[in-house]
């Protein structure tokens, strides 16, 4: 695979080659526990999701939150997570993964705090509707929210007008769309100064490698990630999700800050982060590709070399963005 994906990448680097055995064994342990699972042939119904939600990736073990973090809602009402170190010089705004139907912004508090005091960042993570209750464009409409009131108030509730955005998977798709929000619906750009997207779907039609991915077992696959698009678009058909407003990929993307642009090469969302960093770059803004290899979707959420490297890299990109 990691060969393969040279030949599709070209001149961009393939990192962290040096453990690609860790990573590769790893994925085929979490294949073989997902084989003792039943596959999942439809979109889950209410209790399902529950109960998913309630189990989703730890057990019965509920997320840490931190006493640093703070909860509050801003005008539009829509709930943020705050944690704010003691040396601030910027403010990241994250958006969580989770399909746009799991997460929450008090379930990384650990993470974020870490980037926080390591970055000297304020760190808003935006509790955005949840898919299906609340379907498309729901979760995008609060994160523009969320976005505009940063850009407003920032300076005046952290002291800084230096503002950056992120997030993983979902995360990262409502990253992009939350960026051409602001400059198509008020004039907004520049405001935030790098983006740093983690793993993205940018399109929901399905790119060529979420379309043939198929069934393996790591995170996500083609069956999921079809069940997840008409959970969140329902009554869409792939046609209409080329919409540029759902699958920023199709965007025209003029204006965009410089972004970081992160996948692992065992990822069905491959060719959405090779796509769009040779748009983003197309359109004129800065774009470093990172190619993990061997990792598959979500790899960061797991106990891996290749993570603590990537939230080190993670780290130092938003340590200097936007200086």
């Amino acid at each position: 695979m990691v060969s393969r994906t040279a030949a599709i990448v070209g001149c961009m680097m393939i990192t962290d080659e040096d453990c690609l055995a860790e990573t590769l064994a790893f994925n085929q342990e979490f294949e073989a526990a997902a084989a003792s699972r039943p596959a999942r042939d439809k979109a889950p119904d209410a209790a399902t999701l529950a109960a998913l939600r309630r189990n989703r990736l730890g057990g019965d073990t509920p997320p840490v939150r931190l006493p640093q973090g703070r909860d509050r809602v801003v005008p539009g009402g829509v709930g943020v997570r705050v944690l704010v170190p003691d040396r601030v010089e910027g403010v990241y705004l994250h958006l969580h993964g989770g399909g746009w139907a799991f997460g929450s912004a008090g379930g990384q508090d650990e993470r974020l705090w870490r980037l926080a005091e390591q970055a000297r960042l304020a760190v808003v993570s935006v509790e955005y509707r949840l898919a299906p209750e609340h379907p498309f464009p729901a979760g995008p409409d609060d994160c523009e929210t969320a976005a505009r009131w940063l850009v407003e108030h920032a300076a005046a509730e952290f002291g800084t007008r230096r503002l950056l955005i992120g997030g993983e998977s979902a995360g990262a798709h409502l990253s992009v769309v939350t960026l051409l929000r602001l400059r198509d619906r008020h004039g907004i750009t520049g405001a935030f100064r790098a983006a740093h997207l983690l793993f993205g779907a940018y399109d929901l039609s399905m790119t060529p490698s979420q379309r043939s991915f198929g069934p393996r077992r790591l995170l996500s696959n083609t069956e999921t990630l079809r069940q997840t698009y008409e959970m969140v678009t329902p009554g869409r058909g792939a046609e209409q999700r080329r919409d540029p407003e759902v699958s920023p990929l199709y965007a025209d993307l003029t204006g965009m800050p410089p972004a970081r642009i992160v996948v692992g090469t065992e990822d069905p969302l491959l060719d959405d982060s090779l796509f769009l960093a040779a748009r983003w770059r197309a359109a004129g803004a800065p774009v470093h590709l990172g190619v993990v290899a061997g990792a598959m979707h979500g790899f960061t959420l797991f106990p891996l070399t290749v993570t603590e490297r990537e939230l080190q890299r993670q780290h130092h990109f938003l340590t200097t963005a936007g200086r």
